[in-house]
């Protein structure tokens, strides 16, 4: 008697019906997302990679006073000669945060050093370099420039324009910024909470022994460093078992004190992943599948208030929809405006066996070759239980659904891991 089994859609497969793109699954979680309101104000040392919450109005001109761009004479242009040399009479000279009491006239000339203001009568600075020196007496060449080695006030930021605007990750040069306009303290945008659990009756802490079948809980270590790098504040949950009310508990008391709830595992369709049933529940799945690889089994909803990310359980398969998913929403959550991943084209050292139907994250190896051109190779084996593999690599190999295999020295897409965060 022969007995028909149903073959259900699996991750096995290459194409996957009614599954969301990476692409259309990032859209849809951007445009659900909001950013956080409620900024607090910061000394300015203390808002290295915050997010401006609004945005900085210079109330000075920046520089405040015309200046010299060199260390020369400040001369009258009018008093040069076309062609030829001419003497000046050397009657001061002006220092950076100092003032020239008097006027540049006729056939005179004022030693200047760098940052120092610019005396009244003068219109150019020339060189110090570009002179004779002879006490007072300085000469001075042909094929001076009108106005040249000048810095004119407001030139680098006029009083009343923006010098930073709002959604802005502040770096070390808009901390060097602030100072410069006074500005003792800014307003961010508050950072993101986080509470973050793994799930499954085989997690062992480390430092407890191993029996048949367990495993030490190593997702909670890297979604800690990869939350702890995107700045956000972290409330760590530990481990949960396979249980319902045990998850339940859980989801509650993340959900009450966080802006986003990650968990690791139980988003699968095994017996005892019950993550997306219990999500169910207490707030809403939006989906829980993407055609990709690593990371097909990827749960996205809402918990009470918090957004809610159930990553799956696989170590790489967490660093990777972390990367792709989690990481967009939190800098959206955070107000950033201007961040992007970066990506780059690399040419394969080896070729790539994959097939169409999903998007593929091959961890690779970047390095640029003698020639100048900038290669890739892959890590080795692709599973996404071998962390190893983020470990060595340095980038994802990007490959669409629609990408079929490829031979050796074709041109490919990366993302480095250094321009994810």
């Amino acid at each position: 008697m022969n007995t028909l089994i149903r073959n259900a859609p699996s991750c096995a497969d290459d194409r996957e019906p009614d599954v969301l793109t990476v692409k259309e699954a990032r859209k849809r979680i951007l445009q659900r997302i909001n950013p956080l309101r409620g900024p607090e104000r910061l000394p300015i040392r203390s808002a290295l990679s915050r997010i401006l919450a609004e945005d900085v109005i210079s109330p000075i001109d920046v520089p405040g006073h015309t200046n010299s761009a060199m260390d020369g004479f400040a001369v009258r242009h009018a008093d040069l000669a076309p062609d030829g040399k001419v003497t000046l009479r050397c009657v001061g000279t002006v220092m950076a945060g100092q003032a020239f009491g008097g006027e540049v006239g006729t056939g005179e000339c004022v030693r200047i050093m760098t940052g120092a203001p610019l005396p009244a009568g003068a219109d150019t600075v020339v060189m110090r370099e570009h002179v004779a020196e002879n006490g007072d007496e300085i000469t001075f060449g042909a094929g001076e420039r009108l106005g040249q080695n000048i810095r004119q006030a407001g030139e680098d930021l006029a009083k009343g324009s923006a010098a930073l605007s709002a959604g802005k990750r502040l770096t070390p040069a808009d901390l060097g910024l602030l100072a410069s306009l006074g500005q003792a303290e800014v307003s961010v945008v508050r950072r993101p909470r986080v509470a973050f659990f793994s799930t499954g009756d085989e997690l062992r802490a480390l430092g407890e022994p191993l029996s048949e079948g367990e495993v030490y809980d190593s997702n909670r270590y890297t979604l800690f460093g990869m939350l702890a790098r995107a700045g956000a504040e972290l409330r760590d949950l530990g481990v949960v078992r396979d249980d319902p009310d045990a998850l339940r508990a859980a989801f509650e008391d993340a959900a009450a004190h966080a802006d986003v709830v990650i968990t690791s595992g139980g988003v699968s369709v095994g017996d005892a992943d019950y993550t997306k049933q219990v999500l169910g529940e207490l707030g809403e799945v939006d989906f829980w599948k993407i055609a990709m690889k690593p990371g097909r089994p990827l749960t996205f909803g809402r918990l009470r208030d918090a957004w809610f990310f159930g990553l799956p359980g696989n170590p790489v398969a967490v660093m990777v929809t972390f990367y792709q998913f989690v990481l967009p929403a939190l800098h959206r959550l955070a107000g950033e405006t201007e961040w992007q991943p970066l990506r780059m084209r690399a040419r394969l050292r080896e070729p790539l066996r994959t097939r169409p139907g999903r998007s593929e994250f091959v961890r690779g190896i970047l390095e640029q070759g003698a020639d100048g051109e900038i290669w890739v190779s892959t890590t080795g084996a692709q599973g996404s239980g071998i962390l190893r593999s983020m470990s060595t690599g340095n980038c994802f190999i990007l490959l669409d659904e629609e990408q079929g295999p490829l031979e050796a020295g074709a041109e490919v897409t990366v993302q480095p891991f250094a321009g994810l965060i």
